[in-house]
């Protein structure tokens, strides 16, 4: 397997090397930004206990938050499907935005005009500096990849996504597939 230089828009997936680490563990991030300065990326399959409702009450709906990553977890992030019903967004690759005017995101939820499977929404992000992202993928970290439809990322099941990019990695990493989250269980 060809090892893929990190991009924007490219995924990062845990290798199983990093079990134990909190933050880390068995994450898929998407790579939201990335350049000889740092990344900047968004872990796609680490549900938290709440709502959107949760965190602003005047908001209807259902919306999952996600842990995003341990750098500012106090702020929300959203990344999207639909930049031509929000203003503002930045394209990270073919058919996933980041960002746009948050007051037009709350009235189109209001109004019921999108769901869950066109946004989804973080608390915090993951972050580089310049060349820790490297340094990361030099000892084995993480491996990077491509997916393959942008606009499936955000349908994608959160509990067998780690899970379906080892099958998709095959060889060794087809062995990690079904192993415990924690190994001490096995």
């Amino acid at each position: 397997m060809i090892a893929l230089k990190p991009t924007k828009g490219h995924l990062l997936v845990a290798e199983p090397s990093i079990i134990g680490d909190v933050s880390f563990n068995r994450s898929v991030v998407l790579l939201a930004d990335h350049s000889d300065k740092g990344s900047v990326g968004f872990i796609l399959n680490k549900i938290l206990d709440f709502t959107l409702k949760d965190l602003i009450p005047e908001i209807e709906g259902d919306f999952k938050v996600y842990n995003g990553g341990p750098v500012e977890q106090d702020n929300l992030y959203f990344i999207h499907k639909i930049p031509d019903l929000i203003p503002d967004s930045i394209e990270i690759a073919h058919g996933i935005y980041w960002g746009g005017n948050f007051e037009v995101v709350m009235d189109l939820i209001s109004k019921e005009l999108i769901d869950d499977t066109q946004i989804k929404f973080f608390l915090g992000y993951s972050g580089w500096d310049a060349n820790q992202l490297d340094d990361e993928l030099n000892s084995h970290s993480w491996v990077v990849t491509v997916s393959e439809d942008n606009k499936d990322l955000l349908e994608k099941p959160y509990n067998s996504f780690w899970k379906d990019k080892m099958l998709e990695l095959g060889g060794e990493y087809m062995l990690w597939s079904n192993s415990p989250e924690n190994p001490t269980y096995n």
